[in-house]
């Protein structure tokens, strides 16, 4: 945070930023400037500083909006965040160079101390025209970046500087630099006692349980897999005990897996054990009825057999050796009887 005097502040340690770091390279004397560009081709080595814009930094425009209360009161002490663009110009004799050698001075120094010094600002505030300036404690440090620009972006800068012919120049961006108001907030009041209470829930004051939400209605998901499971069971063609079985069996790993790739996890144990125990019942049950349903057509089956156990033993008495093909064959009468005729 600091003062309006912070923009002047930062032109001129920046033209003692540059001036400070022009040796080795540079063995000449050189004036640095803060002023606008001049407006005949100077032949002396000579850096203009010239501060040409002074923009709203974009991220922090907004960073204080919210500095009163609804009583007037002052919350927040406001800042104005900008940014700093500067045009730095080189002049110099031509047929030396002088000029390309000064840009190459400047773009080195800002690259290696792209930070402004405290110590810069420091002797940049010694000036009497910014005495006052408090920059050097502010927290907020100012960077130099360069920036790209373009054939038409450079002349339209340049545009802007009527009757003055353009020089080799380069363009820089100084960020951050915080202004303060002069209004301070009036400081907070300090904690007198600490206040810490644990209650549990249900206590007075305490805030209420949180309701456990979507995994209550894991386990209603895994009934109807059941009930759809059982259905299916009950459906398939009763062929008899053992496929019946195996169709129950076919049907609870149907149900499981459509669980877990339906269902969410379910992170309560309890939930798990009873998610669990409805597929395996709702399973059991499916193949229970499908063995009842069965079970009649079993019986059928054994009384016929029976039947032709009887009629065979009874008709094959007097032929011992055709009395085991009246198990379950059709023809096992036929042979009886001509057993019985012999």
């Amino acid at each position: 945070m600091s003062n309006a005097l912070a923009i002047a502040t930062v032109t001129q340690a920046l033209a003692l930023l540059i001036e400070h770091n022009l040796h080795p390279e540079i063995d000449m004397a050189v004036s640095v400037e803060t002023r606008r560009p001049p407006a005949e081709p100077e032949l002396d080595p000579k850096i203009t500083v010239f501060l040409y814009q002074v923009t709203h930094n974009p991220s922090m425009r907004n960073n204080d909006l919210v500095t009163r209360a609804a009583d007037g009161t002052l919350l927040k002490r406001p800042a104005a965040a900008l940014d700093l663009h500067y045009l730095i110009s080189a002049y110099g004799e031509e047929n030396e160079l002088v000029g390309q050698r000064l840009i190459g001075s400047v773009v080195r120094t800002l690259h290696e101390i792209p930070v402004l010094p405290k110590e810069l600002i420091a002797e940049a505030a010694e000036r009497p025209y910014l005495g006052g300036s408090d920059l050097a404690e502010s927290l907020q440090r100012v960077r130099f970046t360069p920036a790209q620009m373009d054939v038409d972006e450079t002349s339209k800068l340049w545009g802007m500087l009527h009757n003055t012919p353009y020089a080799l120049s380069v363009v820089y961006q100084a960020s951050l630099v915080l202004l303060d108001g002069h209004e301070k907030p009036v400081p907070a009041k300090p904690v007198e006692r600490p206040d810490v209470r644990v209650l549990p829930f249900g206590a007075p004051g305490a805030p209420e349980r949180p309701s456990a939400g979507a995994p209550e209605a894991e386990p209603e998901r895994a009934e109807e897999t059941g009930e759809r499971a059982g259905k299916q069971a009950e459906e398939a063609p009763p062929k008899g005990t053992d496929e019946t079985r195996g169709h129950a069996d076919e049907a609870r790993k149907r149900a499981e897996a459509k669980q877990v790739a339906d269902a969410r996890p379910v992170t309560d144990v309890a939930a798990t054990t009873n998610v669990r125990a409805t597929v395996a019942k709702a399973a059991a049950s499916g193949g229970a009825r499908a063995a009842k349903k069965a079970e009649p057509k079993a019986r059928n089956t054994g009384g016929r057999s029976r039947t032709r156990k009887a009629t065979g033993g009874a008709t094959g008495s007097g032929s011992s050796g055709h009395a085991k093909d009246a198990t379950g064959h059709a023809d096992g009468t036929d042979r009886t009887d001509d057993g019985g005729k012999s």
